[in-house]
């Protein structure tokens, strides 16, 4: 059985502070298809409860995590005017090693984000 997982989380960089409420869809990608695998919401620390891809589940390949930004910066009174710069937020990105952790978190404002993988 594979060792490798997925883990996420988000920091409003804005604000300075773990981004809570934010939910997290997690999907396979293959050529034009997309197989919705996983969703979740992030906690009061900025991070899912579980790996939103856990030991046992993991496949290598092509997966898209999509943030849904939008309803976060609303909540937050942080969206301006409509429609929004950044609403839904996907990041796709490939996973090779069945024994690695990767780590994709996503750091957010209402104008921009980055992400990069971490540890």
């Amino acid at each position: 059985m594979p060792k490798g997982y997925l883990t996420t989380h988000v920091l409003d960089t804005a604000r300075g502070l773990p981004a809570a409420g934010v939910k997290i869809a997690l999907y396979k990608v293959s050529g034009n298809s997309h197989r919705k695998i996983a969703e979740t919401e992030t906690n009061e620390d900025g991070r899912t409860d579980a790996p939103i891809l856990p030991q046992g589940k993991f496949a290598a390949g092509t997966y898209e995590l999509v943030f849904f930004a939008g309803d976060y910066l609303r909540a937050t009174a942080q969206a301006g005017a409509e429609p929004l710069f950044l609403d839904q937020i996907p990041i796709r990105f490939g996973m090779a090693d069945p024994e690695a952790h990767y780590h994709v978190p996503l750091l957010l404002s209402a104008y921009g984000y980055s992400t990069y993988r971490g540890s």
